[in-house]
């Protein structure tokens, strides 16, 4: 490593004084503004085209204001759009800077501040306790001063099984962290790293690793086999005093508040070093008090946090999401403690990444396209919208402080000694008791918003418009892992919550449309009613994907023939959105199956997840916050991996998705007949007249190839139930029938 003596006699002083970090504008920007005015001009001749269409007698102007309605809808949009690609923006951090500094004060790394982590779970079934304290032990072994790293686990399932994984995952960590810091490992989850790592060859290194993987497997046997039990053995409730709080427990949604402190001030691995502080947390419940979902257990872990450690800056990551990078504190402190460009940074949004996307992405669930392109997008007007869990925060604006009251410059220094001693845990559950909040302004101007599925998009809208602004950084290797959804039902139903909850926000007093006007950059503004308008963009994709394919299937042209000048600009928007949407996605490092695989699950989530929360919305249906399943069956996870498709599930989305299908099929068929009926020269003016309806419609059914697999071929647990069959089939011929006799 260069010293800092080095750098001196070298005369790059500069180095170690220069920023922590440097921002970079995307390249090819002067060439993509050329090509979306050019889609810009193409999109008013189509609106100008429909226009002239909506009166009679204009064939098919009964359904031409539906037509218009969606293509300005999509022109409309696609506007928004723009302002994630207008002028993107690259982060690079210089995290040996902060390294060079506390060589040459020699006390720099004491003026670091304190990180404290938050992990969230809450439930042992479909959050298996092993994972949980994976990722809880992942961010243990940060590459940071242990003194000033606090890590708190807020269990809203209250389970006692969750709990005792922990205190085994802190009896670990005294040999798990030496190793880590021995021997510079990554990743630093234990079973991420012993399911990628081979046996190493260097003696003590090799003689290390058999040590501490045995000591691994016999802590997972331990938590495995009491999970399987469901309780905790009473030889075993005895060695921790921890589980008389259990005696009294009644049920996950009805229990007294608990507060653990595992590991403390004093607490040494076994080199004798310092292990950061480790804390349980379960937050009272009663039945008769709502609990706010996981907004509540995050203001319930910053109050406890703030008698324990307050640490300045907070990290928080869901139980699935452990850290794949050892230096991603200090990346993220290059940005709030860099002198000159920090002191208005209010979080640091990093990607979420996933470890089990198969090649393909067959669920799209990599969110390939927003990760490399949105965010970048964002982050150069403003910011990115914090996204739930890979983001650091300062606590100060969590707490609700604005840029003018926080002041220009932060005392990282002065904020560390006011950090307050550990006090009894009796006293600090009273924090986290049901009644805490009432008449107080948590969940308002205080903490994490409430009343929106999707709590932490608002409470960084809100940030953004107190003065703030957020950075997005993509570091090379992925700082956060997690696992995706690995059937088209978990996609559809996650989808839902979220554009739900971003419709929400909407209608809310929250609303960009109006309490972001004027407080935050236009860009910006767009980027958030890009997102808070998924669902209302539904309806107009659900009319165009079905409405010219049951024209083709009735000879009712709504499309300018080929030969007609007014054919150039649906031609030009087509072809070269189509071909910008592929090449994109290539160049975030796709395949051209997968961006075919994201083509299908884009519209399936447009025609079905989307709908259901707008019509959720609009009838008021009660606030709910649904947990996706990190765990699957065997076959299920055999046929992820083959990437087949897992439907396997009736519900109202997949009846949905199944439906449109079904009337894109009966519309092909119907239309095949037809053509080879019909004689060559009948063949060709049908082509001019149809020839966008026909290219629709055979688009829609390629796309769904896998779903009438699952229909009428596929035979094994993951196809579609035979009622979903029979009623999606139903419907269809229900839809076409009714739109014959139109």
């Amino acid at each position: 490593m260069t010293t800092f003596l080095d750098l001196y006699k070298e005369g790059k002083m500069d180095v170690v004084n220069g920023p922590l970090f440097e921002t970079e504008g995307g390249k090819g920007r002067k060439i993509y503004r050329a090509f979306a005015a050019t889609v810009l001009v193409s999109v008013a001749w189509i609106w100008v085209y429909r226009a002239t269409q909506l009166l009679p007698p204009a064939s098919g102007s009964r359904f031409m204001i539906g037509m218009f309605a969606a293509e300005l809808w999509f022109g409309l949009y696609w506007m928004l759009t723009q302002s994630v690609r207008w002028n993107p923006t690259h982060r690079r951090t210089f995290k040996q800077r902060l390294t060079q500094r506390s060589i040459r004060t020699l006390k720099f790394e004491n003026e670091l501040p304190g990180v404290d982590v938050f992990v969230c779970t809450a439930d042992p079934v479909i959050e298996p306790p092993m994972m949980v304290i994976s990722t809880v032990l992942s961010v243990m072994a940060y590459d940071y001063p242990p003194e000033k790293l606090s890590v708190y686990l807020s269990d809203d399932g209250g389970s006692e099984l969750t709990f005792y994984a922990l205190t085994q995952a802190a009896i670990f960590s005294e040999h798990w962290l030496p190793y880590c810091r021995n021997y510079k490992i990554e990743p630093r989850s234990p079973i991420a790293y012993f399911q990628s790592e081979s046996i190493p060859s260097h003696t003590k290194h090799h003689q290390d690793f058999v040590a501490v993987q045995r000591l691994f497997e016999d802590m997972t046997n331990r938590v495995e086999n009491v999970t399987k039990m469901g309780s905790v053995p009473e030889e075993l409730r005895r060695q921790q005093k921890g589980f008389k709080e259990w005696d009294s427990f009644t049920s996950p949604r009805d229990h007294a508040a608990i507060v653990h402190i595992l590991l403390d001030n004093d607490s040494q691995d076994t080199e004798g070093h310092s292990l950061p502080k480790l804390v349980y947390m379960a937050r009272e419940k009663k039945t008769e008090h709502f609990h706010n979902f996981k907004a509540g257990a995050m203001n319930a872990l910053i109050r406890v946090s703030s008698v324990i450690s307050n640490g300045p800056i907070i990290l928080n990551v869901d139980c699935d999401m452990y850290s794949n990078s050892s230096d991603t504190i200090r990346d993220a402190l290059c940005f709030f403690m860099d002198e000159e460009k920090g002191h208005d940074i209010a979080f640091v949004q990093f990607p979420q990444c996933f470890e089990n996307i198969t090649k393909n992405e067959v669920y799209g669930g990599s969110l390939r396209v927003l990760r490399e392109v949105d965010f970048h997008g964002l982050d150069g007007v403003g910011g990115p919208l914090y996204v739930g869990t890979g983001c650091f925060h300062r606590r100060a604006i969590l707490l609700g402080k604005s840029f003018n009251e926080l002041g220009s410059k932060t005392n990282w220094k002065s904020e560390n000694d006011n950090n307050h001693r550990d006090r009894e845990t009796e006293s600090i559950a009273s924090l986290v008791s049901c009644t805490f909040e009432s008449d107080t302004e948590w969940g308002k101007e205080i903490g994490l918003k409430y009343g929106c599925p999707v709590e932490d998009v608002i409470t960084g809208l809100s940030i953004h418009c107190r003065g703030w602004k957020s950075v997005f950084y993509n570091p090379k290797r992925n700082a956060f892992l997690g696992v995706s959804a690995t059937s088209l039902d978990q996609t559809l139903v996650q989808h839902k919550r979220w554009s739900e909850g971003d419709l929400m926000i909407l209608i809310s007093k929250y609303s960009p449309a109006w309490y972001g006007l004027g407080r935050v950059h236009p860009g910006l503004l767009m980027g958030y009613l890009m997102y808070c308008l998924w669902a209302t963009s539904s309806l107009p994709t659900i009319y165009y994907s079905i409405v010219p394919s049951l024209c083709l299937l009735n000879d009712v042209p709504l499309f300018p023939q080929v030969s007609s000048i007014w054919f150039l600009p649906y031609a030009y928007v087509i072809v070269s959105i189509t071909a910008y949407s592929y090449l994109e996605f290539l160049q975030c490092g796709g395949t051209t199956r997968g961006w075919w695989n994201d083509r299908r699950i884009w519209l399936y989530k447009r025609t079905s997840s989307y709908l259901f929360a707008l019509l959720d919305t609009i009838l008021g249906s009660d606030l709910s916050f649904v947990i996706s399943s990190k765990v699957s069956d065997t076959d299920i996870h055999e046929r992820y991996e083959k990437e087949m498709m897992e439907f396997g599930v009736s519900s109202p989305l997949s009846t949905m998705v199944a439906t449109l299908s079904m009337v894109n099929l009966v519309c092909f068929f119907g239309f095949a007949i037809k053509f080879v009926l019909m004689d060559t020269r009948t063949q060709k003016v049908y082509y001019q007249t149809m020839a966008i309806h026909i290219v629709l419609c055979i688009a829609s059914v390629l796309l769904n190839v896998p779903l009438y697999l699952g229909l009428f071929v596929r035979q094994d647990k993951g196809k579609i139930p035979s009622s979903v069959t029979i009623k999606s089939a139903s419907l269809a011929f229900f839809i076409c029938t009714i739109f014959a006799l139109l």
